[in-house]
């Protein structure tokens, strides 16, 4: 009995694990071809829309090169979404989050 349950467990842990690597070395690779880093990127987002990040990413969407870092940023109880090119350091994004404007 003790079996069955710690086979299944230790899969899913394994799985957990391989999955989190692989996501860690995708996030490697793509700051790897960034031309501006998180630190600059995240300047250039609050100047755009002053306040405070509350999520913030790199990743590959459409528009400016393809690869872009993503605010969101929340000021007097709204949040902002602001894309930043990771090449260019050109805003692509700056609206309210949900707003689906992309």
């Amino acid at each position: 009995m003790r079996t069955q349950l710690v086979t299944p467990l230790v899969l899913a842990l394994l799985a957990t694990g391989a999955a989190l690597t692989a996501q860690a070395a995708s996030t490697a690779n793509l700051q790897a071809q960034a031309k501006l880093d998180m630190q600059h990127a995240r300047a250039i987002a609050l100047k755009t829309y002053p306040g405070h990040i509350v999520k913030q990413e790199l990743e590959r969407e459409p528009g400016g090169s393809g690869l872009r870092y993503s605010f969101d940023i929340t000021a007097a109880n709204v949040t902002h979404e602001v894309g930043v090119d990771a090449h260019t350091g050109k805003v692509l994004e700056n609206s309210i989050e949900g707003a689906d404007n992309d």
